[in-house]
């Protein structure tokens, strides 16, 4: 299997904790792409139409996505199936969680994609607004009892991989302030040989 891929993309490191967890990872041939809202690639768009990562392409060339998608694949092929409940309102609870942790990292890149750009084209409400939503979807996360209460799930796999990332862009934030039970558990998160394993790094 091959995955196009970023040290740099909080979507992509959940593919690949999962992929550590299962023991599969070596059977991944990790293959860097570039993407940018501004410059599709013609690659990627040969399997992607979007032109998005990451995008996992099966050994017959069938091209799989987006990162949620791929992450149940991984463990319903090579796992046990167990990320995501099977039925029932766990299935939902989990789905929802996991919507919401991805709006806000899709909310944090754009974030920090805007706060990057030069002052007179940066625009300052988009970057004090993101800021909002995320602190509301970091404090929806503490009061979350469900999110504490139950086994490893892709939400919880979707969570350490934001927070990391807040760490990696957002060094100064302080989001573990005022959320004790998150900041705990993430702690604990990062014991894993998979989160240790795919730590974000600015290679190009």
């Amino acid at each position: 299997m091959k995955l196009f891929w970023s040290s740099r993309s909080p979507f992509v490191r959940k593919v690949m904790i999962v992929a550590h967890d299962l023991g599969i990872a070596g059977r991944i041939e990790r293959v860097r792409k570039v993407v940018h809202p501004a410059k599709p690639n013609a690659e990627v768009m040969a399997f992607h139409p979007l032109s998005k990562i990451p995008t996992l392409i099966l050994d017959d060339g069938q091209a799989i996505y987006d990162s949620r998608v791929i992450c149940e694949f991984l463990d319903a092929e090579f796992g046990k199936g167990t990320l995501v409940p099977a039925s029932g309102v766990a299935r939902w609870q989990v789905f929802t969680r996991h919507s919401m942790i991805d709006a806000m990292v899709e909310t944090c890149v754009m974030w920090n994609t805007e706060r990057s750009k030069p002052e007179g084209r940066r625009d300052d409400e988009v970057v004090q607004a993101s800021g909002v939503r995320a602190a509301s979807g970091l404090d929806a996360l503490e009061r979350d009892k469900g999110f504490y209460e139950s086994g490893l799930t892709l939400s919880h796999v979707a969570a350490a991989s934001a927070l990391a990332y807040l760490d990696f862009r957002f060094g100064t934030l302080g989001w573990r302030e005022g959320r004790p039970r998150l900041a705990e558990w993430f702690e604990e998160f990062s014991q894993r040989p998979s989160f240790i394993e795919t730590a974000f790094a600015d290679v190009y």
